[in-house]
């Protein structure tokens, strides 16, 4: 086994938690059912390492193999680092009908064509998403292992999501998702988070939405009996107001669980009572951020609670009436300059 695979496997028993390990040893299905037997997984990770090695160098395992290995960790547990949204463009009229197969060939194709050494292994999952393990070279040097870019993507559809992509390598994947994927142009959605699940579910409106209506009244899960008839009708209808304006800006039921969304400011600074600062031509640029284990939960609990006002304020709101979490706020309001882009790792 080449050295390079050897330190592939490594890196992947690091990745793999001891307890996982059986289980995606099973997905995986490279072993027999008596090499499966002899492994002891209550030894220590290194001897477990050592003890996979021998069996994938008996087996004459190469890199292909355990590139397979590593992709169904990750495919299951996906939650392993920033995840950032593209969003294609101007869909040309064949979009709609590109099939797995030739989206999987042209891509390959048009990737290669324009990297000369690169590694690209595609899987589809079992919802219906078709996940791209990228391993990168260049002209001198193979394709890396060690540092892999995944990319996500539900076909017919516009958002790709990517992880551990370079600015360098980004032009390159860019251009090679337009051809395959039949569109003209890709941008930033400003959208990123750890977790993969959440951001999908934000921008494929997979959680309870509450439209407007006439005569608004809170769920039924959280209206509670408030012994003092007189504080009930006094509380009732402006709690009932609060809580329907709270869903309505935020959504109803379980949230995505958005872990945080930044606000970059580049307004003029205003204040009578410093005039050395109100009197710069240049605008007052700061960064705020908002961060929770689950954001959106704790901005809806926090306008229906009276804690922050309500109506929400449409800076909130946005976040998942846009699909997004990262914006610049100028005295304009959130308009095109709220297109920068985020930087990438």
């Amino acid at each position: 086994m080449a050295d390079s695979t050897k330190r592939c496997l490594q890196r992947i028993m690091r990745l793999i938690p001891s307890y996982m390990l059986r289980t995606t040893l099973e997905k995986w299905g490279r072993f027999t059912v008596e090499q499966q037997k002899s492994i002891d997984f209550t030894r220590s990770k290194w001897a477990l390492t050592e003890a996979l090695l021998s069996i994938c160098e008996e087996n004459k395992f190469a890199m292909k193999h355990l590139t397979g290995l590593e992709m169904i960790y990750i495919m299951d547990n996906p939650n392993q680092g920033m995840w950032y949204v593209l969003q294609l463009l101007d869909p040309e009229d064949d979009a709609h009908s590109v099939e797995l197969m030739q989206f999987k060939e042209q891509f390959k194709s048009h990737l290669k064509e324009l990297v000369r050494h690169v590694s690209i292994k595609i899987k589809k999952h079992t919802d219906q998403a078709v996940w791209i393990r990228i391993a990168w070279g260049d002209a001198f040097s193979p394709p890396n292992h060690l540092k892999p870019t995944y990319v996500v993507h539900y076909l017919q559809t516009p958002s790709v999501f990517v992880t551990n992509l370079t600015s360098k390598q980004k032009p390159l994947l860019s251009q090679a998702m337009l051809l395959s994927t039949r569109h003209q142009a890709i941008k930033d959605a400003n959208l990123s988070g750890r977790n993969l699940t959440a951001i999908r579910d934000l921008l494929m409106r997979k959680y309870q939405q509450v439209f407007p209506t006439k005569y608004p009244s809170p769920l039924a899960e959280n209206n509670q009996t408030i012994s003092n008839p007189l504080i009930e009708k006094e509380q009732a209808e402006p709690a009932a107001n609060r809580l329907h304006m709270a869903c309505k800006a935020f959504g109803g039921g379980a949230l995505p669980q958005l872990q945080s969304a930044v606000y970059k400011l580049e307004t003029k600074f205003r204040d009578h009572s410093n005039k050395t600062m109100t009197e710069r031509e240049e605008p007052f640029r700061c960064v705020v951020k908002f961060a929770s284990t689950n954001l959106l939960e704790s901005l809806r609990h926090c306008a229906s609670s009276g804690i922050a006002s309500t109506p929400v304020t449409p800076l909130l709101s946005c976040i998942p009436l846009k699909g997004r979490n990262y914006f610049v706020i100028t005295d304009n309001g959130p308009g095109p300059s709220s297109q920068t882009h985020q930087p990438q790792n």
